[in-house]
């Protein structure tokens, strides 16, 4: 990395075009500093198989977005498009993010301030800046959520909101394609970056709000399942990684069995016997509290996953 930098945002979508539309707006209105560290940018969009007319209505506004560059593929998963998006990239500098998260205007340059610090202080540019991502279900002023709580994260490299040199995800190998289903995929290139020495920059001032849809009861069969094919992607995890800091990541230690096992009452705390009680919090207008209690039974989900994917050799 230079005294400035070409950003190369790249974010792989699928079925995501009403969020989809603020994401691309928010990047398109980035406010950049005089002192041109940032060289220019771009917007790597990987459409990852949409149906829901996403390709269409990209080529319909294309005037509007004149930093997107568009590519497709059949539906493969987050690993494949955002590979496709770094192979496509023109910038040395990567910045990941998903297509349901909006930014402020000062994102870029913040990114790209905390990098050109980062160097300063490392004398190398061994490290990548994360931003911070906050959840919001405001779809029609998602950027007005305060922080909270329940917004910290301690992932060491997860794509909501990172950026890193191009060359650095290079050397590590990019995303494995392995990890088809959901989960991981990202937090397992991290262990690979901090094998190569990569540090962690934290740069607050990046933030991202991530939307999604307020909590209802609707939403269980399908947050279950992905629990379930969580589980089975940290399996795969841990045979590519089998260490304990792994185990601890993917919930597979007989703490975590203890503890999900004795807050769900061994499952009788399940989405049938608890629908009464989320019922109420939604009535309540208390949806996000609703979604932290149903973490009961979906934690005990995914401890449950994690040991039947182990046991049956899930990735040998």
């Amino acid at each position: 990395m230079g005294e400035n930098v070409f950003f190369s945002v790249v974010i792989p979508t699928y079925n995501r075009l009403p969020i989809l539309e603020k994401c691309l707006r928010a990047l398109e209105m980035q406010e950049l500093s005089a002192s041109k560290i940032i060289q220019d940018y771009e917007i790597v969009l990987v459409d990852d198989g949409s149906t829901d007319g996403t390709l269409e209505w990209l080529a319909a506004h294309k005037q509007e977005f004149p930093h997107v560059r568009c590519f497709e593929q059949d539906h493969a998963g987050p690993a494949a498009a955002r590979n496709l998006g770094v192979e496509q990239a023109l910038g040395d500098t990567i910045i990941f993010i998903d297509s349901d998260l909006v930014v402020l205007k000062n994102f870029l340059q913040a990114h790209a301030d905390a990098l050109l610090q980062g160097k300063e202080k490392l004398g190398s540019d061994r490290f990548f800046t994360y931003g911070a991502v906050i959840n919001t279900s405001n779809f029609e002023n998602p950027t007005a959520e305060p922080y909270k709580i329940t917004d910290f994260s301690a992932a060491f490299f997860a794509t909501g909101n990172v950026a890193i040199p191009k060359y650095w995800l290079e050397k590590a190998g990019l995303f494995d394609i392995g990890f088809q289903l959901y989960g991981w995929e990202d937090l397992e290139l991290g262990v690979r970056l901090k094998n190569l020495g990569l540090k962690l920059i934290k740069c607050p001032e990046a933030v991202g709000y991530h939307w999604h849809p307020a909590f209802n009861l609707e939403q269980i069969p399908n947050l279950i399942e992905k629990e379930i094919q969580r589980g089975r992607m940290g399996v795969l995890f841990y045979q590519k990684h089998p260490t304990w800091e792994v185990r601890m990541m993917i919930q597979m230690t007989w703490l975590h069995r203890l503890l999900w096992g004795i807050l769900s009452l061994n499952g009788l705390l399940n989405e049938r016997t608890m629908a009464p009680f989320l019922r109420w919090l939604i009535k309540l207008g208390k949806p996000q509290l609703a979604l932290e209690v149903a973490r009961i039974f979906l934690n005990w989900y995914n401890v449950k996953g994690v040991y039947e994917a182990y046991a049956q050799g899930i990735g040998e």
